[in-house]
């Protein structure tokens, strides 16, 4: 008989020692009866490319991390790297609380099962697995699976309301999904005021307070064909080894300046934390927080919360520390003492906007991918450059011409400055602006009517920041099919929007090294409109962006831009954002907070089934790269266009084999999405 009780604790979006409230009740409580612990973090190969894992020889037994709609990385060099550094951190942290964190690759089920069962055979007996919840489809998914997985093998299996939130879930109003507004206004005021909302924040654990760690000797290795490294360094180069290479090949920058150099980790969200207290930058927040240019113009701190290393209500206890006048490190900072300000108000404002995105994947679902959106609207509207896509055959423009706009969009080459500078610095480092964001969604969607999806991908892939549920759900918010009361109403003009919010050109010159010598803002935001007796002098000739622009905006600085585009007349309030703006249908943004914004949105109800597309012989069909028995694959029927990215540029996809049947996946379809 065995005298030990372990209890698996399985660390996903939960990077963090502190304000945890699994390492809380087990660190605080007497009766949990637990004499072990064991963190592990499973690495899903569905989200994550793992193949760099791979031992010498071996062949993955997933298909590649890509998604569903484009093909694209669904995790990008920039993101994996902080993944990287966040989960060594909490390794490093746990391990001065006398335990460790496990990393594995594979299925989450099928981990678990192999670890318990080979505990097993040390005399070591599993009593429980826990974990907390999440909202995404793929994690609801890893969460039945685990339950499923539990029940078979004779375990517990409890899942913790998920507390990085601004408002705890046990305080929700309303408390039923299905009531919640459908415009975020309704949302705030329903929870002003926002400084009373949130709970206490939960210590960090004490040194020894945790149940004893499993000796390294009996935890399972990770199973053949992958190997986990040892050492930060070879951990990372593992994640990027077969995803650096696709990242497009730009113009390289002289002088660029990121707005987001920071690494990831617990320990590093609260270092930047306490320095937008004691600096003044939080107090600053709502004057800044358009900016594009610089590290402090926007707190940074999305980033640290998509992936847990710090919580909501952790930033607004520091807030509350200074604006009550409660922690001397603050003193010197102004306003300290004087109460809530106009930044540490806005910042509570965008944290609620991120909870309320999270809430609408809740309600929402599944719907959350499918191109209709909250909105379901099924016009055909959107271009696309998938021929098994049924918009393609009502789309006007072909869809070879349509990937490659697509493709132009993407390099930063539109010939729309502010839109390729955002474009530009996302590719170098992995952060651009929310106002860049919007920006650059409002296009894509709007100016170009390209299914935003390809755009939500391109974010998931590229952005440090990602998070499911701000990237998603602001990405229909800006394409005008999700909870933006002013729908497809709302359009962003990016040359008006840069003289707004670049009024030196500072950072289109910045990004964009090949028009940098344009010397009027007119022409550096539109190439095209330099005169040609300058283009050479400019070096403009031979420049697509000057030669052959995307699109061409006629806009007077004088007045408004010219638009054959409808008024809006429709007025259900003003939705989220600056009531006082409304020239050029502008939107106060999303910000930084919310990660991803961009137009930026992860935990409890089940999923209905998704739509699906159907094939030629009317069968409904899956796609994508699924779960569960029967995963054959990850392509649709027939041919995949589009472009990956790579060292030799954009290429169209290779053609793709019909596959069998393929399970639910995470993502909706192309037919009528």
């Amino acid at each position: 008989m065995s005298d030990s009780n372990v209890l698996i604790y399985i660390v996903r979006h939960d990077l963090r020692v502190a304000d945890n409230p699994i390492l809380d009740h087990l660190a605080s409580s007497t009766d949990h009866n637990f004499t072990h612990l064991l963190p592990v973090h499973i690495i899903s190969p569905y989200q994550i490319e793992v193949s760099g894992f791979l031992q010498d020889g071996a062949k993955s037994p997933f298909p590649e991390a890509r998604s569903q709609i484009a093909g694209f990385w669904r995790c990008g060099p920039h993101r994996a790297r902080f993944i990287a550094q966040s989960l060594w951190n909490l390794k490093e942290n746990l391990g001065k609380l006398g335990n460790d964190l496990t990393i594995r690759i594979g299925k989450s089920d099928e981990v678990l099962k192999d670890i318990v069962e080979r505990l097993r055979q040390h005399h070591k007996h599993v009593s429980a697995v826990w974990m907390i919840a999440e909202e995404g489809f793929e994690e609801k998914h890893d969460e039945n699976s685990m339950a499923e997985a539990c029940l078979a093998l004779g375990i517990e299996h409890q899942v913790w309301a998920d507390e990085k939130y601004f408002i705890d879930d046990r305080d929700l109003k309303p408390r039923s999904p299905q009531d919640l507004p459908d415009v975020f206004t309704t949302y705030r005021k329903m929870n002003e005021p926002l400084r009373e909302r949130p709970r206490p924040t939960k210590p960090r654990p004490t040194d020894r307070s945790l149940p004893k760690p499993i000796e390294t000797s009996q935890i399972p290795s990770q199973p053949h064909p992958f190997e986990i490294p040892l050492s930060l360094e070879e951990f990372q180069a593992a994640l990027l080894r077969p995803i650096e290479l696709e990242v497009p090949v730009i113009a390289p920058i002289d002088e660029g300046r990121s707005a987001h150099p920071f690494r990831g980790g617990e320990d590093n969200a609260l270092h930047r934390l306490h320095y937008l207290v004691k600096s003044g930058r939080a107090s600053l927040y709502k004057s800044s927080r358009n900016g594009l240019l610089g590290v402090d113009y926007s707190t940074k701190l999305s980033g640290y919360l998509a992936q847990g290393c710090i919580t909501a209500r952790q930033i607004h206890e520091e807030l509350l520390h200074f604006e009550n006048g409660t922690d001397p490190k603050y003193a010197d900072a102004d306003g300290y003492g004087q109460g809530e300000n106009e930044g540490t108000k806005a910042i509570r404002f965008e944290l609620l906007w991120r909870d309320y995105m999270r809430l609408c994947t809740r309600k929402f679902q599944a719907k959350l991918f499918y191109r209709s959106g909250f909105r379901n609207d099924h016009s055909h509207k959107w271009k696309t450059w998938r021929k098994d896509d049924k918009n393609a055959s009502l789309q006007s423009q072909p869809i070879e011409a349509v990937s490659a706009t697509m493709k132009r969009v993407l390099e930063g080459t539109t010939g729309q400055s502010l839109i390729d500078a955002s474009s530009r610095e996302l590719i170098h480092t992995g952060y651009t602006s929310n106002r860049a964001r919007q920006n650059v969604g409002s296009f894509l969607a709007k100016h170009l009517n390209i299914d935003w999806r390809y755009g939500a991908e391109w974010y998931e892939y590229m952005l440090i920041d990602y998070d499911v549920n701000s990237n998603w759900s602001n990405w229909q918010y800006v394409a005008g099919v999700g909870n933006d009361p002013r729908g497809e109403a709302r359009i962003f003009n990016p040359v008006k929007q840069a003289f707004d919010y670049d009024k030196d050109g500072e950072y289109v010159r910045c990004w964009l090294p090949e028009i940098r010598k344009i010397e009027k803002l007119e022409n550096l935001f539109q190439p095209w409109t330099t005169a040609k007796e300058d283009w050479e002098r400019f070096g403009l000739v031979g420049l697509p962006m000057a030669e052959d622009p995307v699109k061409k905006i006629d806009f007077s600085i004088e007045g408004k831009p010219k638009s054959s585009r409808r008024p809006f007349v429709r007025r259900r309030g003003q939705g989220r954002g600056d009531t006082t703006r409304s020239s050029n249908h502008e939107l106060t943004p999303p910000q930084d907070l919310v990660s991803n914004q961009a137009p930026p949105p992860a935990s409890h109800t089940a999923y209905p089934a998704r739509d699906l597309t159907y094939n030629s012989r009317g069968a409904p069909r899956g796609g994508g790269r699924g779960y569960g028995r029967g995963f054959r694959g990850r392509g649709y029927n027939g041919p995949r266009r589009g472009f990956q990215g790579g060292r030799g540029g954009w290429q169209q996809q290779p053609q793709v084999q019909e596959f069998g049947v393929i399970p639910p996946s995470s993502r909706s379809q192309v037919g009528p999405a």
